[in-house]
Parts: structure tokens; sequence; C-alpha cells
């Protein structure tokens, strides 16, 4: 076996032992919190806003009313609607304060986090914790995974997100060609 096969087992490995300590109920809970929103906002820092805003497509393809922080056309959340946040770390800032101004809305806030005793976790109405290593830990003997920093954590969310889109799916009953014909016609 090569170098590169090595880390390709390792790697994937890693991600397989991850998503198998992903709490189902968690996941089916937070689906339906989606599921019901009046409008879901999506947040994430770095290389998890890059998950965040492919997740978000995702759920514009079922049909449901998305937008991500930053965008021009992001409305105000209010009551009925879902902030939906990820930090990894559980400690980023501009997260924390976006949590603070979602729940000042009356919104709820769904947080996705390796970390469930951060900052971020106190400002949840409901957690998804994705148990990986993050730039929380990943450094001397707390560092568990053979990529670097939280790269882990974000290959589990693309996972994670592919599972929850399929299950929304079947929640909401949209069919692929109904999610296929609302992919951009733009590219």
């Amino acid at each position: 076996m090569t170098m590169e096969n090595d880390l390709f087992g390792k790697a994937l490995g890693e991600l397989g032992a991850v998503l198998a300590r992903i709490d189902q109920g968690a996941i089916d809970h937070a689906c339906r919190m989606l599921a019901e929103a009046r409008q879901i906002v999506v947040y994430g820092c770095g290389r998890e806003a890059l998950q965040m805003k492919g997740f978000a497509m995702r759920l514009f393809h079922l049909g449901l009313p998305v937008s991500v922080v930053g965008d021009m056309t992001t409305p105000a959340l209010r009551h009925n609607d879902v902030f939906f946040a990820s930090s990894g770390p559980g400690e980023t800032a501009t997260v924390l304060t976006l949590m603070k101004v979602a729940h000042g809305a009356r919104a709820k806030n769904l947080l996705v986090t390796a970390q469930p005793k951060g900052s971020a976790a106190d400002l949840a109405d409901f957690m998804l914790v994705v148990p990986a290593q993050t730039m929380a830990d990943d450094q001397g003997p707390q560092m568990t995974s053979v990529l670097p920093m939280g790269s882990v954590f974000e290959g589990a969310l693309f996972l994670l997100f592919e599972i929850m889109v399929l299950r929304l799916k079947d929640m909401l009953g949209v069919s692929p060609e109904a999610m296929r014909a609302r992919h951009t016609n733009m590219e």
C-alpha cells in the first residue's frame, strides 16, 4: 500500500467514525426545524462557510426559503425563522454575535458544532454535535486526525448535510425532478 492510499484510508476511517457518532434523532429534529421554518438563514466562517453555502443551495433545491448571511437579499429574521450556524470550535465570535441577533429577533438558533460545551452551545435552541477535531483541539495531545486543523469536521459537515437533504426530501415529499427543476440555468 502506498503512503497516499494509507492516508486516504486513515482519513476515510476518521470521517466514518465521526459520522457514526452523530445522534440520528438529533438529525431528524434538526430536519424538522428546517422543514417547519418560515425562513432559514445560514452562516459559517472560513471553510465551514463553504459547507453551509452548499447546504443552503440544496435547501433551495428542496423548495425551502433559505438565505445566506452576507447576501444582499437575506431578509430580517423573525419569530418562526431558523438561524442555522456552524461553529466547529464553538467560540467563533461572529457566530456568537449573529446568534444573539437571531435570539433577539425571536428566531430559533440551530447550531452544528464539535464543542457542545462552547459558548455557542449556550445560545442554541438546538444543537447537532459532530464529534470531530477542529481548530479548538488540533494541537498537542488533543490532536486526533491525520488531516489538518478542522478538515475532519468540515468533511463530516458535507456528508451530514447530504444525509439531511435526503431526509428532508422524504419528509417534504420532494421528487428528484422537482429538485432538478430548481437548479440554476445560469451556469
